[in-house]
């Protein structure tokens, strides 16, 4: 009995040092997560729509780890709302979503398409319709490429040829709507581009030279054409177009086979068929009629030696 004793005290006070233990590691971790040094980070108290301007109301700040403080987030109320001067969202912001510099204007700034420029990058309108619109699913932050269609005159000849002009193209603005009001499809008449300087010149040309039409496609350049073609009118055909310089496959020469010669077929002719015996020749004389009671035979006498 006393063995048995000793035995449970034991095993009750092993289990009592893997508690303490075990204790002793979490509260360590607590305090080192308490002690950990954390940073306030402005972030939006309420859904920002592009344009809306920031106030103490519409911010909040957050405790965030001192070592994952987003790049360009704003620390402090007075760096973020500037006395005497206010800031406006470029993009919509979500709630809670940390307030990066990119995603507001500067200081005393309003919203204008020059904030929403990338470096080194100009804004550019070009005239649309329904159908170079393509039919108002077109909207701002999309990606398109651009065409042009254009009569090319070479001598006497003349032919209408198209051509992409610009590949991945993000799309500023429709009209005056910088933002994705929803997501109904809206014709436009204008459609406002970020390109670099030459292609905007490229783009004024264009417009003079021939008409535009926007594509719309997939961002990013992994999608644009490694060689673009000019199309024309002959390739307007059934079936497969063929790259300029198609030549059709060589076709393995085979050798010239002797001429064969066929016999006619014998022609069957029916057999003649045999002609009736010709009658007797009537040997020529007197024709006697000798009657016997009531019977008559004829007879025929001389004649013979004839």
């Amino acid at each position: 009995m006393r063995r048995q004793t000793l035995v449970a005290l034991g095993v009750a006070i092993f289990l009592g040092l893997i508690a303490v233990l075990l204790a002793n590691t979490f509260l360590s971790a607590s305090e080192q997560r308490n002690n950990q040094q954390m940073q306030r980070v402005a972030v939006a108290a309420v859904p920002l729509a592009y344009g809306a301007q920031l106030s103490p109301d519409t911010i909040k700040f957050v405790d965030y780890p001192a070592t994952a403080v987003p790049a360009g987030s704003f620390t402090n109320a007075a760096e973020l709302i500037p006395a005497g001067a206010r800031r406006v969202a470029l993009r919509p912001i979500a709630l809670n979503e940390p307030i990066l510099a990119d995603k507001v204007t500067g200081k005393g700034q309003g919203a204008s398409i020059a904030a929403l420029l990338s470096e080194g990058k100009r804004a550019a309108s070009v005239r649309i319709d329904d159908v170079s619109g393509v039919a108002g699913f077109i909207r701002p932050d999309n990606s398109v490429d651009v065409l042009i269609t254009r009569m090319l005159t070479n001598g006497s000849n003349s032919a209408q040829v198209t051509d992409v002009l610009l590949q991945n193209v993000r799309v500023l603005a429709t009209d005056q709507q910088a933002t994705k009001a929803d997501e109904k499809p809206s014709v436009a008449k204008t459609a406002t581009l970020e390109v670099d300087p030459i292609d905007a010149q490229k783009l004024a040309l264009a417009q003079q030279a021939g008409s535009l039409s926007l594509v719309l496609r997939k961002p990013g350049s992994e999608q644009d054409l490694a060689a673009t073609q000019t199309v024309n009118l002959n390739d307007l055909r059934y079936g497969y177009t063929r790259a300029p310089g198609w030549q059709p496959a060589a076709q393995p020469r085979t050798a010239a086979r002797a001429p064969v010669r066929r016999a006619a077929a014998p022609v069957r002719r029916p057999a003649p068929r045999p002609s009736a015996p010709a009658p007797a020749a009537r040997p020529q004389g007197t024709n006697v009629e000798v009657v016997r009671g009531t019977t008559g035979n004829n007879y025929t006498v001389g004649g013979y030696g004839s």
